[in-house]
């Protein structure tokens, strides 16, 4: 157990730092097709091991559902366009990701099966599947409380977050004071009334923190219930709290004191003279620019279809620097992209000279492409350029 722990941390340690080395090319392989390669060879040696009888039925087919749920999380994961968030939320995620598949591992998991598997081509349906799976499973054994926690997750990462609220909620019946999962439970609840604290989210939150007061996502989350109803004071205050339990000096603080910074600019209280800049600094450096869609299109979208918009490097991660949620009700629209809506504190707009901005009209509502969703790009532009034109005119395939 001790050395699939130790593995399964090193392999997570370099799946984040090749999804964030900031001198990756485009030309590289993502970090999905990189997950897939692994597991596909370690479904090639399980196969092996069945057909030699080194394992019995049973054990292969209990070490093949483990390891479709490791790859769940890590696919499902890999190379997210999720809903934008303020600054300090992303981090929480990048950690609690990883330290959950551990977790969960170390409670249901076997260490032999990281040394087995067979060769299995993995699709979008097939990821679906999995989680389709782990559904039913659940409808058999309700009572499996790490099992819906996984399933939250999993609709979590695949932008289904009407569906991992109710899985979270299935989760806080039978743990009602675990901390953390009241907080997941607030995030997608929020998320799926249209990224929203107000009501049942909020009081969830409060919960959380009745029962843990030192909770991260907790604290940030209630931060972001208070300034949505623009108790900006309240907020910074809340968020304050959030800095003696990260490192001084890292990343982590730096955007928690920024989201401080922000809310007391919109306060109005006094601040000094580098914090008062911060935010002019960050406006400074927006990209900006219009998406709208194309009248060939017009028909293929609904109003309330959800809109993504967001910025992705010429040369680096993958993965989304900032993102804007619209509806098509609001095209065509104006947006501007900043480094408060990063997705992770290593990878922001502006530490990237050259990027494209991208739209997509998702008719699911997920960050996940789907075939039939509509999309366009711009050309490669400065990360803080004025005036760039999206013109969403093609459908994913």
């Amino acid at each position: 157990m001790i050395l699939f722990a130790v593995l399964a941390a090193l392999l997570a340690a370099v799946v984040v730092a090749w999804l964030l080395w900031p001198g990756r090319s485009r030309g590289r392989v993502s970090t999905r097709e990189a997950n897939v390669s692994v597991y596909r060879d370690q479904l090639r040696e399980l196969d092996g091991d069945r057909a030699a009888g080194k394992i019995t039925p049973e054990d292969y087919e209990r070490a093949r559902r483990e390891l479709e749920v490791r790859l769940l999380e890590d696919v499902a994961s890999a190379e997210p366009e999720a809903a934008p968030r303020r600054s300090f939320l992303p981090w929480v995620a990048g950690v609690a990701i990883p330290l959950a598949a551990v977790a969960v591992y170390f409670g249901v998991g076997s260490p032999r099966m990281i040394e087995r598997a067979a060769e299995h081509a993995i699709t979008a349906q097939q990821i679906e599947g999995m989680v389709a799976r782990l559904a039913a499973k659940l409808r058999e054994n309700p009572d499996d409380l790490d099992g819906w926690k996984l399933l939250g997750r999993s609709y979590s990462a695949l932008g289904r977050f009407s569906e991992s609220a109710a899985a979270y909620a299935q989760a806080a019946t039978k743990a009602p004071r675990d901390a953390q999962l009241l907080a997941d439970f607030a995030d997608s609840l929020a998320m799926s009334r249209g990224q929203k604290m107000a009501g049942e989210p909020e009081k969830l939150v409060l919960r959380a923190l009745e029962i843990d007061p030192e909770n991260l996502k907790a604290l940030a989350l209630a931060g972001t219930a208070q300034y949505e109803r623009k108790d900006f004071k309240g907020a910074a205050s809340t968020w304050r709290r959030m800095l003696p339990l990260v490192p001084p000096g890292g990343e982590d603080a730096r955007a928690i004191q920024s989201n401080v910074d922000e809310a007391l600019a919109m306060a109005g209280v006094a601040q000094a003279p580098a914090a008062k800049e911060a935010p002019a600094a960050r406006a400074a450096r927006a990209l900006r620019g219009e998406v709208r869609l194309s009248e060939k299109l017009r028909r293929e979208a609904s109003p309330d279809d959800t809109v993504f918009i967001f910025a992705r490097a010429v040369e680096g991660p993958p993965m989304p620097l900032a993102v804007l949620r619209k509806r098509v009700r609001d095209l065509p629209v104006t947006f501007a992209l900043d480094d408060s809506m990063a997705m992770a504190p290593q990878a922001k707009l502006s530490g990237f000279p050259r990027v494209v901005v991208s739209a997509r009209v998702s008719k699911s509502g997920g960050a996940t492409p789907q075939p039939g969703d509509l999309q366009g790009a711009s050309g490669a532009v400065a990360n803080d350029a004025s005036g760039v034109r999206v013109v969403i005119d093609s459908v994913v395939r």
